[in-house]
């Protein structure tokens, strides 16, 4: 990933730690009750400009072959061409394409979800970014936390198993929770 150069000097660029970040999802199961899961492999950036939210901007990727729902059969299933099919899509991928500040710490930004090659509008409600703090190791760090839903159908996602009593095996809808430890980085020397 190419590093931008701040536009201005309110600008802060962050990339993602992969080692403190994480994507959960939780999605209905046999209609009674929630599975959870995550991505363990996300990186990214994070250009923000506090006197300007619009300048602001987000490229989060997320390795598909990463997931992990504690059972090895079912994150193989999702790892086939039933569901996410890592093998063509080996990536899920995030960019902004507006940042709207809602409150001192809170933040719509809306942009492109990808999935299974299928890109989709979505918008994340983000709290944070954190205060920074400074690492033992001089790193200065920050976090946030983003929430949106989406509908698995929209995304190409459409295996499912009718059950004997109705219903169906895996629900449409998935929560998504992301959390994001971010370093930020120096600007180059001149």
């Amino acid at each position: 990933m190419s590093t931008a150069v701040p536009t201005s000097a309110t600008q802060k660029i962050y990339e993602i730690d992969p080692v403190h970040s994480h994507a959960q999802f939780s999605v209905r199961h046999m209609m009674i009750t929630n599975v959870k899961g995550e991505f363990t492999k996300l990186t990214g950036e994070v250009i923000l400009d506090d006197s300007n939210p619009s300048a602001s901007r987000v490229v989060a990727v997320i390795d598909a072959t990463s997931i992990n729902t504690r059972e090895q059969q079912r994150d193989t299933h999702l790892k086939s061409p039933d569901f996410l099919d890592v093998a063509k899509f080996p990536e899920i991928r995030f960019e902004s394409r507006s940042v709207e500040r809602k409150g001192p710490e809170e933040y719509n930004v809306t942009g492109g979800l990808t999935i299974h090659g299928v890109t989709r509008e979505v918008v994340l409600s983000v709290e944070g970014p954190a205060p920074e703090v400074k690492d033992p190791w001089s790193a200065v760090r920050s976090g946030a936390t983003a929430t949106t839903k989406i509908n698995r159908k929209d995304f190409g996602l459409v295996w499912n198993q009718a059950l004997e009593a109705g219903g169906v095996l895996v629900g449409e809808e998935v929560k998504i929770a992301i959390e994001v430890e971010l370093i930020r980085k120096t600007a180059p020397v001149a």
